[in-house]
Order: C-alpha cells, then structure tokens, then sequence
C-alpha cells in the first residue's frame, strides 16, 4: 500500500519538498499527514480525500449527491459520527454504507460493525463535506428552516426592545446570535467569498459572492436590522455605537471543524450600515501550482523562471483576479529550509509556515517601501512586496533583485506587455528595467463548468466570430457548458481556474525597453516570440471543456 505523500507526489500534485515539510511538521504536531498538507495549503482536500480513498481501496464519493437514510442514521449516534467524522449514508440488506473523512480507521469500521450487528461498506469523502452532510441530516446549523430561525429571532427581538432592550442587549440574545452564525454558515456553504448585509427601505437583502458573481441569499425583515448589525460588529469587535463612520474588523468564525478567518468591513449608507463580511478560508487555499490553472506548457515555463536566484517576478491584474493566490503559490514552491523568505503585505491573508510575513502599517510608517528597505537586512533570498503601490516601493525593489534577490510582486495592468511601459514611468531607469525584470504575469479568473451538469453547447456564431473562431464547416469546434443542477447552484459554474499571459523579459526585450517602446510593441515582440495571449489561452480551456467561451470572453475582452 504506497502512503499518501507518496501518492500525491507520483500524482504532481504536491512535490518532494512539500512532503519533507509536512513529514517534519508531523513529528511535532502528531497530526494526519492530509490534514497538515490541507493546513499548509499545499493540497486541496478533494485531493487528499480522493487519494485516502484510493489507498483504502474504496469509492470517493461527492456527498453533496446523496441523502442520509433515516435507518442509517437510526444505527449511529450523531456524537460518534461528528468525533470519527463520517455520516451513516443508507442500511439495505443488512449493510451499513458509510461515508468517511478517514477510510483507514479500522478501529472505527470494527465499531460501526459492532453497532449495526452487520457489514459495513464504506466510501471516502472530505471532512468539510461530512461535516455539512451530518449538519443536514441531524438538523443543526444551516439545516434548521431559515424561515423559523428568523421567525423566533423576529419574536425575541420585538419582546425584548418592548422590554427595554437596547441593540447592545439583544445582540447577546440566543436566537439573534444563532442566526446570524446561520446566515454566516451558509455563505461558507455555499462557496461565497464574500457575504453582502445589505439595508433596504423595507427588508435587509443579504447576497453571496459565489465564483467571482453575487447571488441572492435569504433575506432579513427590516425589524431585525439592528440587532444582526450588532451582532456581527460585536463579533468583529467594532464600536456598536458608532454607526457614522465605516469601520474595519476581524472574527474567528468555527465551522465545519476548522476555523475561518472573516473579515468585516461597515460603510454608512442613507439606509443604515451596509457590512460585507470577507471571507477566508484556508481550507480553500490551494497553494500548489499544479492547481492555479496552468497548462502544461505554461506551468514547466512558470517553474523554470522560478528558479532564477535573482530578478523581478510580476503578477499583473484587476483586483479580485487571483494575484494574491499564484503569489502565494509560488511563495509555497519555493518554501524549503535553505530559503529565507519574507513577505511584506497589505494585509496579510493567510498565514504560510516556514515564511516571515508582515504587514504595513502605516500610522505607525511601516510602509511597503521603508519595511522592503528593513527586510534587505534580514538576509533574504526570496521576497514578497503585496504591490508595486509607489516609485519609492519600485525603486527598492528593483536595487533588491539587481543585488542578488528573488522579489515577487503585483501591478494593476490590464496585460502583461502594459507592465514595462508602467514601470518606466514610475521612474525606473530603462537600463536597470530590462536588467531585473525577469517575468510578467496577467492573469484573470473564470469560471469554472460544473462537472455534475456538464453537456455539449452548440457555440453561438456571433461570439465565435468576434472571438476569431469561425470555421467553414461551422461545426467543428465543441464547446460545453453547464446546464444548472443543485451542486452549482442552478448556475452552471462551479469554482474558478486562472487565464494567464506569460511575458518572458529575455534579451530580444532589451532594445525596445531602453528606447521606451509602448506596450504595443512590446505585445507584437512577446507575440513573435511565441507567448499566448490570455484570450487564447481561454480559448484552449474552453476547447477542453474547462470553461465557456462567454466566461473567457468576458474577462479577456471586457478587462
């Protein structure tokens, strides 16, 4: 039976090095091997559920497609099933199926065995998937009916302000207190990134952005405004009174076994306070490069530029299109014991092990620039700047990479070629440009075709042509699509993979940086030299059934 590090090396999806970290990690900790390579972000938990399963030797299954039987359920107590993670999912025949989050427990099967006084067949599944499968079927959390969760938060409240009660009181209350913790519950759920509290003239709309789109989530009659806001501020640890001025605020947030960072902000709106509530998740952190969305082709380039001891790598893009998380990622494959890495951000989003990582703080004038001047004299080797943001902040970082550093960071252009010309007028010398820019990055996310609704889609001939597809034959390009179902949300999407542009800044670069060519003729040269596009690279994901040519339409044309 190989071991699962084993597995996920042979299966590219984490690498020798990961595997020494995680090992090292778990002579301290003790933990499952699977559970720290989730928690150091080198490893989705799909990956390791599946690869549990195959060494196991039993069926990965998407619990999101099965409902508990209630005979099942009769043969398990929930307590046992929520300390040993798993969810009793039919009894026919006499055999107890079983999902579980660790196939390989035997203890646990030999007292399933015992309880049902039969077989036992079991099945593999993530934690988190288990974890919200039990929720369902024992009725807690977001499986309560949202409609008496604010039935009873409506009752209390309206009793306890006829009592005298102020905001500050009937945030404290049991059922407002359950309902926001259901409303938080079931943004994670459904995969949202951000939750939107939204104060209208005669409801509270609450909206989920899922895979980049707001969806509508449940609403909140307006009586209850008062008290989720507070609710939500004191779990952030905002001033409850002061609803004049936005406000900016964190919480822990349990859910599902592990815990989620949310972050809150407040704005002021003629309706009362409008809060978004940032949602990271860590177990939906995937570091590894394998992951981002690269093909082959770009992913064995990406790798090998990463390698250069010293120089300039830049991620470029809008806000929201990934730069953070292929910085991360690369910071993650470079991770390794004869490294110093350090990271100065704004702020800081996920924590990674083994990496020094810090955060501006600019009332007290710890900026990027003066913290990237402090952190040359740590001895690094590798460097993290969050964002080319000023001159002073480029100048530095382009004297740290000509003086044998590795420095990553981002820049709002809307290409990769637009990164050269944006740099020079930021008052970079030409002459050290092309010397220390090694890599441009653009990148945009789109989303992802649901695999449980995937179908053929005959591809409309107006996008086809503006898109530069039209074929004489007219069909001999399959495009799909996904057709709705209740894993995505009837959206037809699920998840998101990056569309990347590679720039390589190599020596055929060097005269036209020096003479300060424009990013047109930076693009015609990348272009001659073989780099794809970030439309063309939608276009091949969408040839394999990745994504739809209207997603890699609109982010590629549209930005």
């Amino acid at each position: 039976m190989k071991p699962l590090g084993q597995r996920l090396v042979e299966a590219g999806l984490i690498n020798d090095t990961q595997l020494q970290s995680a090992l090292r990690e778990q002579q301290k900790t003790r933990e499952y091997l699977g559970r720290i390579l989730i928690r150091l972000g080198y490893v989705s938990e799909e990956a390791v559920a599946a690869a549990l399963s195959a060494q196991a030797r039993v069926k990965y299954v998407d619990l999101g497609q099965y409902s508990p039987q209630p005979e099942a359920l009769q043969l398990v107590q929930e307590k046992f099933a929520r300390e040993h993670h798993l969810v009793p999912l039919s009894y026919v025949g006499k055999v107890l199926v079983v999902a579980m989050a660790n196939p390989l427990d035997i203890i646990t099967i030999d007292e399933l065995r015992r309880m049902s006084k039969g077989p036992v067949e079991v099945v593999g599944a993530t934690q988190s998937e288990v974890l919200e499968a039990l929720d369902r079927a024992y009725g807690v959390g977001v499986g309560a009916a949202w409609n008496e969760v604010v039935e009873h938060s409506l009752r209390h409240v309206m009793g306890r302000r006829g009592a005298g009660g102020t905001e500050t009181d009937v945030a404290q209350e049991p059922p407002v207190i359950r309902l926001v913790e259901s409303l938080i519950t079931r943004g994670i759920q459904e995969g949202a990134t951000d939750i939107h509290v939204e104060p209208e003239e005669r409801l509270v709309r609450n909206r989920f952005r899922v895979d980049g789109v707001l969806r509508q989530g449940p609403d909140v009659p307006k009586e209850l405004q008062g008290a989720v806001i507070a609710r939500i501020k004191v779990m952030a640890n905002l001033d409850i009174a002061e609803n004049r001025l936005p406000q900016d605020g964190r919480m822990d947030f349990q859910f599902g076994g592990r815990q989620i960072d949310i972050r809150v902000s407040t704005f002021p709106t003629i309706r009362g306070e409008n809060l978004v509530l940032r949602i990271l998740d860590r177990a939906k952190l995937v570091l590894g490069l394998e992951q981002l969305g690269f093909t082959p082709d770009h992913l064995t380039f990406f790798k090998r530029v990463l390698q250069n001891p010293n120089g300039i790598i830049l991620v470029t893009g809008p806000t929201g299109s990934g730069k953070t998380t292929t910085l991360y990622s690369a910071m993650s494959y470079l991770n390794a014991e004869e490294r110093n890495i350090i990271t100065i951000e704004d702020p800081v989003e996920y924590e990674i092990q083994g990496i020094r990582q810090s955060q501006i703080n600019v009332k007290a004038g710890l900026t990027f620039a003066n913290g990237l001047r402090h952190i040359l004299r740590q001895d690094p080797d590798v460097i993290m700047v969050g964002e080319m943001r000023d001159d002073e902040t480029v100048d530095v970082a382009i004297r740290a990479a000509l003086t044998g550093h590795l420095v990553f960071s981002t820049l709002h252009t809307n290409d990769a070629a637009g990164a050269v010309p944006r740099l020079t007028d930021m008052g970079v010398a030409p002459f050290l440009l092309a010397s220390a820019l090694l890599l441009v990055v653009s990148q945009r996310l789109v989303r992802s075709i649901c695999n449980s609704c995937k179908e053929e889609a005959e591809p409309d001939p107006a996008l086809l042509r503006r898109l530069g597809l039209q074929t004489d034959g007219g069909d001999q390009l399959k495009f799909y699509r996904g057709k709705g179902c209740d894993k995505c949300g009837n959206t037809g999407y699920r998840n998101r993979i990056g569309i990347f542009e590679l720039l390589r800044v190599g020596p055929e670069m060097t005269p036209l940086i020096l003479e300060k060519a424009d990013s047109g003729s930076i693009q015609r040269a990348a272009r001659a030299q073989g780099m794809r596009t970030m439309l063309e690279d939608g276009i091949r994901k969408a040839l394999r059934g990745t994504t739809t040519l209207e997603e890699v339409a609109r982010e590629a044309l549209m930005n």
